[in-house]
């Protein structure tokens, strides 16, 4: 039965080519460096319980589309975390912590980097404070807590609880480990970015890497799709095409990939894509994607749920993926596209 062509229409919102596009290997290790990134994979690969995730071809798919092959990163099976977030802020907590045990750690967070920075701190035996807005689910503070952290609950968006977690932290001397670079605070974020290029170190052990002609990468703020992009220009010798995925209700990549400068979106509608629901590219990740990256595309939450579904039942693959709201983007932009 084929499962594309049963009457849905699925949907992208805007699809753009960079204008500005050029991929220089040297320019984009100077945002961040190959140093950087082998520390990361020496220290990361070495923590106990880590294995390389799966790359899971998914077959079905590409049959149905006429494509090659397409691979997709599981990053369910990533530590106890089930998130590649775990590989950034509990990277950057190890960093900051430089072995001292009496350091306290803390971030503000709307989920996913919290409970990394949360777990690297238990790992590690670290106190850590957690901020986050009203908005942020108990659910998710829960998660925070039952990793040993203190999480404090702040009365507004995210910028709020971000504003709150810098003033009491300067307070208290904690230290801050924040995924998003602002002016002066550059060297965690690059910590943080250095340990998601583990991904890639993984993929080019996984694959023939010579054959890998296109790379799709979510972005919510950046971090993770500036550290692929890192890592393919530590590990690749090709460069193939790189697509950044985002709601087309936070699209702040695509609208900077535009005008060529950090673009800021006033998000009207919270998207499905909670963690790529972000309103601001950060500073670090901007440097290199503003020039690397080929192609943006934006897509509704129409076929977010729907795609979920098909990964999780074997529809594109063999093997079930079981996949959240932010994995589905990149294989919904491919078929849309």
């Amino acid at each position: 039965m084929k499962i594309l062509s049963n009457g849905h229409l699925w949907k992208h919102s805007e699809f753009i080519e960079n204008k500005n596009f050029s991929f220089d290997k040297n320019k984009i290790l100077n945002s961040l460096s190959a140093k950087d990134i082998d520390e990361a994979y020496s220290s990361i690969s070495n923590w106990q319980g880590y294995s390389p995730t799966p790359l899971i071809e998914l077959n079905k798919l590409s049959e149905e589309l006429n494509l090659n092959k397409i691979f997709y990163k599981d990053e369910s099976k990533r530590f106890d975390l089930k998130s590649f977030k775990a590989l950034g802020g509990a990277y950057a907590v190890e960093k900051v912590s430089k072995d001292n045990k009496n350091i306290i750690v803390s971030t503000a967070t709307a989920g996913n980097h919290g409970r990394s920075v949360a777990w690297g701190a238990r790992r590690l035996g670290l106190g850590c404070k957690i901020f986050i807005s009203e908005f942020v689910s108990d659910a998710r503070g829960k998660a925070m807590t039952d990793l040993g952290a203190d999480v404090i609950k702040v009365k507004g968006n995210y910028e709020k609880s971000l504003i709150e977690c810098i003033k009491q932290s300067t307070e208290n001397n904690w230290q801050i480990v924040q995924d998003v670079a602002w002016k002066d605070y550059i060297i965690v974020p690059k910590y943080t970015m250095a340990g998601y290029t583990v991904m890639m170190k993984e993929i080019v052990d996984q694959i023939d890497q010579n054959k890998i002609s296109h790379i799709i990468l979510q972005a919510g703020v950046g971090g993770m799709a500036g550290a692929m992009i890192s890592g393919i220009a530590r590990y690749l010798q090709n460069v193939p095409e790189i697509i950044i995925v985002e709601p087309d209700s936070a699209a702040c990549v695509m609208e900077s990939i535009k005008t060529g400068k950090i673009e800021k979106i006033d998000i009207k509608r919270e998207s499905l894509m909670g963690g790529m629901s972000c309103g601001e590219v950060s500073l670090v990740p901007w440097e290199i994607l503003k020039n690397a990256v080929k192609y943006c595309i934006s897509l509704p939450d129409d076929d977010i749920a729907k795609t979920m579904k098909l990964l999780g039942n074997g529809n594109f693959s063999t093997k079930k993926i079981i996949a959240g709201e932010n994995s589905a983007p990149g294989v919904i932009s491919l078929i849309a596209s």
